[in-house]
């Protein structure tokens, strides 16, 4: 079976990845679209150890947030450049950069989402180990569902909802093997199981049974446990959707899974057909240089 593609909206567009090679399409002001692709080298493949279960949802974790900070600087020359000065590939974030905006996601994710919670339950009235977990199991869902609904109400990012959604729905097309046109790939689900979003909502879940052991402890160890456990959980969560992106068509398994597929609906709206163009473009290129445009009996093809 080939190995899945996946992908993420960035500022007018989308960026798309394989393997081995991941590129961005960005609608630029002047209506052309802007392509750019790159090769990756994949961490994974200099070890054997790298690519053992959940150890290899880190690695893929730190590789993803790589690729999309760079994405994301490429989409910005693009997306808001009021003239283009000709064609030429804009610079991208460098090694430092990229390090700095990875350590502030981290960061970020910890405070809000990890270690908060925590620390709100410790402040609570709660003698019990069970009660503390499961206060700060419902303090983490509430805080993490309430930010992706505060997200989803910011005018400027339903433009980058709506690039979310036609990337799903390209890849929802090609993998049921059809025509990749906006009008055919908009028939398709803005939904996809094995989406980021997803992710997140599995990690947070998640949490709340490997802290469970734990119980109540003093604050400086609900510190040290949330930051500490913070990947060995990604891990987890990433051999979870990666389970459901090889059996979407079980149904029961969907519908198991089906709490994390509905925040999708918080970080996707329906895109235009133009928006589907921009995404389709970025999947073509990707499995053009992955040397799979598609299965032998199926064309890829944009039509504006």
């Amino acid at each position: 079976m080939a190995a899945a593609i996946g992908g993420q909206a960035v500022l007018e567009g989308v960026m798309m990845r394989g393997p081995r090679n991941w590129a961005v399409a960005v609608r630029k002001p002047d209506g052309e679209i802007a392509q750019v692709a790159h090769t990756i080298d994949p961490i994974a493949a200099r070890h054997w150890a790298l690519r053992l279960p959940i150890v290899r949802g880190v690695v893929a974790l730190g590789e993803s947030l790589a690729i999309g900070f760079r994405a994301l600087s490429v989409s910005q020359h693009y997306a808001l450049q009021e003239e283009a000065a000709g064609d030429a590939e804009p610079a991208e974030i460098g090694r430092w950069a990229t390090f700095f905006s990875f350590a502030v996601a981290i960061g970020f994710a910890l405070t809000v989402f990890k270690i908060g919670p925590g620390l709100l339950a410790d402040l609570l009235p709660i003698s019990s180990g069970a009660w503390f977990v499961l206060a700060e199991a419902v303090i983490r869902v509430a805080i993490f569902t309430s930010y992706l609904a505060l997200l989803s109400l910011i005018p400027s990012l339903k433009r980058v909802f709506q690039y979310h959604a036609a990337e799903h729905k390209a890849i929802n097309a090609y993998e049921a093997g059809e025509e990749l046109t906006p009008a055919i790939a908009q028939r398709y689900s803005l939904i996809h199981p094995r989406c980021g979003t997803s992710f997140l909502f599995w990690v947070v879940v998640l949490s709340a049974f490997v802290y469970a052991p734990f119980g109540r402890l003093p604050w400086q160890w609900v510190i040290v446990t949330r930051a500490g456990l913070l990947l060995p959980i990604a891990g987890i969560a990433y051999e979870l959707i990666r389970f459901a992106g090889k059996h979407a068509e079980n149904r029961v398994l969907m519908t198991l899974l089906g709490p994390g597929l509905w925040f999708q609906r918080l970080t996707t709206r329906e895109p235009t057909l133009d928006q589907l163009e921009v995404s389709i473009k970025a999947l073509a290129d990707v499995l053009e240089k992955e040397g799979r445009l598609a299965p032998a009996d199926r064309r890829v093809e944009v039509v504006a």
